[in-house]
C-alpha cells in the first residue's frame, strides 16, 4: 500500500530543515562513521523526513471541527384576524379525513376552539378531541396524550391553544408515527438518546391562543421529565407544524397575567437568540446534515427576526398587559412571538432557558396569580425572565456591541457607554422593564427558593447541553461551569 500523502506546513518546515542543515554541516555528529559522507547524507535525509512527519497537518477530526453552515426552517405562517375559520379547508386541502384535535380544558370553552370545530364540521372531516393537555406539561401528561392518539391513528393533527398544547400535539404526532419507539429515543441528550427523526410526520396545524412560545413556528417540544427534576424535550425540524394560523382574535381572551408571562418568553427568546454564540463557532460540525441541530447559534437571518421581535416586545408588551382593549398591542405581540419563534427556532436560546427548566420543575410550591390551574405553577415566561438581569450581565463580555444594541432596544442612550459597561447597562434596562411591567417576582426568593436550593438548581441545569452549548462566556470546563452557574443563581435571588 502506498504511503499516505503528507502535507507540510511550509514556513515552519523550511525553517526547521534549514536549521537541521546548518547543524548537520557545521556540527557533524560524533559517531564512528562521521567521515563517511554517504552516511551523513543518509542521516540528513532521515532527520528531514522525521521533521516533516512531526510538522504534518493531522488528519481532521470532524467531531471537533467548527460549523461552517446554517439552515433556516420554520412553519408556513398565516397571520390575520379571523383566519381560524379557514382551518377546516386547510385540513381538507391536505387530504385529511381523520383529525386529532388537541387542546386544554380552558381553551376548549373559547371561541378559537368553536371556530376550529365548526370548520372541521363544515368540511365533513371526522375528528376526535383530546382536551386534557396540562399547562407546563409533564412526561406523564404527554404519555397519556400519546396513548390516546396511537389507537385513533389520525392522518393529521390540529392544536388549538398555547405552547403547552402545541408542544403536546407535536409529541403525539411524533410517537404516533414512530409507534414502537421508546419515549426517550428522541428526547434531547444526555437525558434521552437524541435520535434524529428519520421519516416525515403527519400534517400538524397549530392555532396559538397565546402570544409567547412561538411554538407554531418551531421544531421544539418541551416537557418536565419528573424523574430527573428537569425540563427537557425533543428538538428537530421534522416536528415543526405544517402551518401556524396566527389569528389575533384568539389572544384577546388572555388574562393580563398570561399576557405578561407569555410576553416575557418572547423577550427572552429574542435576547438569547440575538446574543447566542455565532453559528460558525459551534462544535461539533455534523458528519451528516441530518444531525445538524435545530439550535445552531446566531446567524444573519435569525438576527433580523430576533432584533425586530425584541424591539416590538419592549414597545407593545406593557401596553398589552395594561389595557385589555389595546388590540393593536395584542396583535403586535402575537406577531413578535412568531418573529421570535423563527429567530430562536434556528439560532437557539441559552442560559435563561437552560436555567429556567430546573426552576420550573423544582418549584417549591409557588402558584402564579392569574393562572386558572389546580396545581403550583411558575409560568415559563416568569421562569426565564427571573434570571435575565444576571444572565446578560454575565454574557456581555462575549460581545459587548450586541449587548449594547439590545440595551438600545430598551430605550437606553448608549452613545457614551463604554463597551466594558455593556453588561451592567443591559442588566439594569431589563430589571427596570420587569419592574415597570408590574406583578413580577423580583428574583428566585420571591418564587420561594432559598440559597439552600442553589446546588439542586445547578445540577438541574447542567444536563441542558442543547442550550448551554450556545451560551456565550460559559466555561467549557465542568467544575468551572458549575461555579459560574452557581454564581448566576445566587445573583438571581433578588433584583
Amino acid at each position: 500500500m502506498p504511503a499516505p500523502a503528507i502535507r507540510v506546513v511550509p514556513s515552519a518546515s523550511r525553517r526547521a530543515i534549514s536549521l537541521l542543515r546548518t547543524i548537520q554541516f557545521t556540527h557533524p555528529p560524533n559517531c564512528p562513521c562521521h567521515n563517511n559522507p554517504n552516511h551523513h547524507h543518509h542521516a540528513q535525509r532521515e532527520q528531514i523526513a522525521h521533521v516533516r512527519r512531526h510538522l504534518a497537518t493531522p488528519t481532521p477530526d470532524p467531531t471537533r471541527e467548527k460549523e461552517y453552515a446554517f439552515e433556516m426552517a420554520a412553519s408556513s405562517i398565516r397571520f390575520g384576524p379571523g383566519a381560524t375559520k379557514e382551518v377546516g379547508m386547510d385540513l381538507k386541502n391536505l387530504g385529511a379525513k381523520k383529525v386529532c384535535v388537541v387542546t386544554d380544558k380552558n381553551v376548549s370553552k373559547l371561541d378559537a376552539m368553536k371556530q376550529a370545530i365548526d370548520g372541521l364540521t363544515r368540511e365533513g372531516i371526522q375528528f376526535t378531541v383530546w382536551d386534557k393537555v396540562r399547562t407546563e406539561p409533564k412526561d406523564s401528561s404527554v404519555k397519556e396524550a400519546i396513548d390516546f392518539a396511537k389507537p385513533y391513528q389520525p392522518d393529521a393533527f390540529l392544536a388549538v391553544g398555547g405552547g403547552s398544547v402545541i408542544d403536546t400535539a407535536k409529541l403525539m404526532n411524533l410517537y404516533t408515527v414512530f409507534h414502537d419507539a421508546d419515549f426517550l429515543d428522541f428526547v434531547n441528550a444526555p437525558l434521552g438518546k437524541g435520535l434524529p427523526i428519520t421519516k416525515p410526520l403527519k400534517p400538524l396545524i397549530a392555532v396559538p391562543t397565546t402570544a409567547g412560545t412561538g411554538s407554531e413556528t418551531t421544531g421544539t417540544a418541551i416537557f418536565d421529565l419528573v424523574s430527573k427534576k428537569a425540563k427537557t424535550g425533543v428538538a428537530h425540524r421534522a416536528l415543526k407544524p405544517t402551518l401556524g394560523i396566527c389569528d389575533p382574535l384568539n389572544t384577546r381572551t388572555m388574562p393580563a397575567a398570561v399576557h405578561a408571562s407569555s410576553g416575557l418568553d418572547v423577550l427572552c427568546h429574542s435576547l438569547e437568540s440575538w446574543t447566542a454564540i455565532p453559528y460558525h463557532e459551534r462544535t461539533p460540525r455534523p458528519t451528516n446534515p441530518i444531525n445538524r441541530p435545530a439550535y445552531q447559534g446566531a446567524n444573519p437571518i435569525s438576527d433580523i427576526f430576533s432584533l425586530n421581535a425584541l424591539r416590538s416586545t419592549v414597545k407593545y408588551l406593557p401596553r398589552a398587559v395594561r389595557d385589555p382593549e389595546d388590540h393593536e398591542a395584542q396583535e403586535q405581540m402575537l406577531l413578535a412571538a412568531t418573529l421570535a419563534g423563527v429567530g430562536f427556532g434556528n439560532a437557539g436560546v441559552h442560559l435563561c432557558h437552560g436555567m429556567s427548566y430546573p426552576i420550573s420543575s423544582q418549584n417549591p410550591g409557588y402558584k402564579h396569580a392569574g393562572y386558572v390551574v389546580d396545581h403550583p405553577i411558575i409560568p415559563h415566561g416568569v421562569s426565564v425572565a427571573v434570571t435575565a438581569p444576571a444572565v446578560f450581565r454575565f454574557t456581555a463580555p462575549s460581545n459587548p456591541d450586541r449587548h449594547l444594541q439590545a440595551a438600545e432596544a430598551f430605550g437606553v442612550d448608549v452613545s457614551n457607554v463604554k463597551r466594558e459597561s455593556a453588561g451592567e447597562v443591559l442588566s439594569e434596562a431589563i430589571a427596570e422593564f420587569l419592574v415597570k411591567l408590574g406583578d413580577q417576582p423580583r428574583g428566585l426568593k420571591a418564587l420561594g427558593f432559598t440559597s439552600a436550593d442553589i446546588d439542586a438548581l445547578v445540577e438541574g441545569t447542567l444536563p441542558q447541553r442543547r442550550v448551554l452549548s450556545l451560551s456565550p462566556n460559559l466555561s467549557a470546563e465542568v467544575e468551572r461551569e458549575r461555579e459560574e452557574l452557581r454564581g448566576l443563581f445566587e445573583a438571581s435571588m433578588e433584583y
